[in-house]
C-alpha cells in the first residue's frame, strides 16, 4: 500500500468553494471514512477525454493525497493529464457544478467536462 502524499506534492488544487461543496456532499451522502474523492480521466466526451470526480474506495495503482482536508484518490497514470489543475465549484445563475481549470488541456468542450491534450 502506498503512502499518503501531503498537499504540497498533490497534482491538483481546490478552491475554497469546491472544498465546502465536497464536504457538504460527503455529509449529505453519509460517505464512510474508507472512501475518498476520486479524481481522474477516462476516454470519451466531446473533446476526447472526460474528467472523473466522485467518491470511491482506494484501488490498486492509486495514489492518495490529502488536499485541504479532503482525502483524494488518483490513479498514478492520470497525474500526467491533471498536474496543475484547479477544481472549483460554481453556484451562480449561469452555471452550477464543479469546474476544471486544466493547464494541460489543449482544448475543452463547451460544457467544460471534457478536454483534449
Amino acid at each position: 500500500m502506498s503512502a499518503i502524499v501531503e498537499t504540497s506534492a498533490a497534482p491538483v488544487t481546490f478552491t475554497p468553494g469546491a472544498v465546502k461543496e465536497i464536504f457538504k456532499l460527503k455529509d449529505q451522502q453519509e460517505i464512510g471514512d474508507d472512501f475518498g474523492l476520486r479524481i481522474g480521466v477516462e476516454g470519451g466526451g466531446c473533446s476526447g477525454m472526460s474528467y472523473v470526480l466522485g467518491f470511491d474506495q482506494k484501488k490498486d495503482g492509486d495514489q492518495e493525497y490529502i488536499i485541504d482536508g479532503v482525502k483524494v484518490f488518483m490513479h498514478k497514470a492520470h497525474g500526467l493529464y491533471l498536474a496543475g489543475m484547479q477544481i472549483d465549484f460554481q453556484d451562480g445563475l449561469n452555471a452550477r457544478g464543479f469546474t476544471f481549470n486544466n493547464p494541460n488541456a489543449a482544448s475543452t468542450c463547451g460544457c467544460g467536462t471534457s478536454f483534449s491534450v
